[in-house]
């Protein structure tokens, strides 16, 4: 066996990507560069780590054992490296938060000065749907998710970070006539809804029940991205948060239409679980966040004021 730590990594990210293109696309290598290193890890084996069936890559039984122990491998060496640091006076780690699709908008900026300011950090932020968002909690994957909507089953400490608003939106070259008029809107106009568990979603069926709206045409689209984009082709309108659309808005591509119960404010919260003993990185970044973040909001979201 003479497998290197550049190969782990490699097989490891396969493995979780499931595809080497994807695989190449994190690891910023090219494909024949990882298809190469992958070939070499696996002719160190007597048994097949992969297997391709119908041009789509599988990972066999023996090669998810593997991916595990070369994941406690480098687990192991980051750790060495994260000591190091520390012992040097640096604080180092790796510091990980689930964050549900929207709060790509809001997370990072959050976290860009203290991550330039701590060099020794590793940051793995996944950005996903609510679901997968509450089970990383469930499962002690990570340090801390970021939610609008906090899941109640789960004993959780928080920090609020900053509003979450949301407008009634459509493009303003289809369903003007419609959206300006007295009446309710959805019966005469298709409405875009993000999928079932997703907090955007409940907050809209909220609004709706609450002011008795009878829903004509509906469409359901799974990410924030997606109905925006379906927005601006005129497939509908759709509830949507403030925090994704600021360019559209100032480009026009966009308008807000007000209505009776609208916007609907929400808080985006840093969650984490109440049992959880924080590591070093995590407790500095929340020492971090509960000093810095009145003057990280008026500093990167003072637009939200003019809406």
């Amino acid at each position: 066996m003479n497998y290197t730590l550049h190969q782990l990594r490699i097989f490891s990210k396969i493995v979780e990507k499931q595809s080497i293109t994807k695989a190449s696309e994190e690891l910023y290598l090219t494909q024949p560069a990882v298809s190469i290193q992958l070939k070499n890890f696996q002719d160190q084996f007597p048994i097949p780590l992969t297997e391709v069936v119908g041009r789509k890559l599988f990972i066999t039984d023996f090669g998810k054992e593997i991916a595990l122990s070369a994941e406690r491998i480098l687990d192991e060496v980051d750790g060495i490296n994260y000591k190091m640091q520390s012992f040097g006076g640096k604080l180092a780690g790796r510091l990980k938060i689930s964050v549900v699709s929207t709060g790509k908008y809001v997370m990072p900026y959050f976290l860009s000065e203290f991550m330039k300011s701590n060099t020794g950090v590793d940051l793995v932020m996944d950005v996903t749907n609510k679901s997968r968002v509450v089970q990383s909690l469930e499962q002690n994957e990570v340090d801390f998710a970021l939610v609008s909507v906090l899941p109640q089953h789960l004993k959780l400490e928080k920090l609020d970070l900053m509003k979450n608003v949301l407008y009634l939106v459509a493009n303003p070259n289809h369903f003007e006539r419609i959206l300006l008029s007295k009446s309710m809107f959805v019966k005469d106009t298709p409405l875009i809804f993000r999928e079932f568990g997703s907090a955007t979603r409940l907050a809209m069926e909220t609004y709706l029940n609450m002011n008795q709206i009878q829903v004509g045409k509906r469409i359901e689209l799974t990410s924030n991205e997606a109905v925006k984009q379906a927005v601006i082709a005129g497939l509908g309108c759709s509830i949507m948060p403030l925090i994704g659309i600021k360019n559209e808005l100032k480009n026009g591509a966009l308008k807000i239409y007000p209505k009776k119960g609208l916007p609907i404010q929400t808080t985006w919260n840093l969650v984490w679980l109440a049992s959880k003993k924080l590591s070093p990185v995590a407790s500095a970044l929340l020492s971090y966040l509960e000093q810095e973040k009145a003057n990280i909001i008026p500093r990167n979201f003072d637009w939200f004021e003019k809406y």
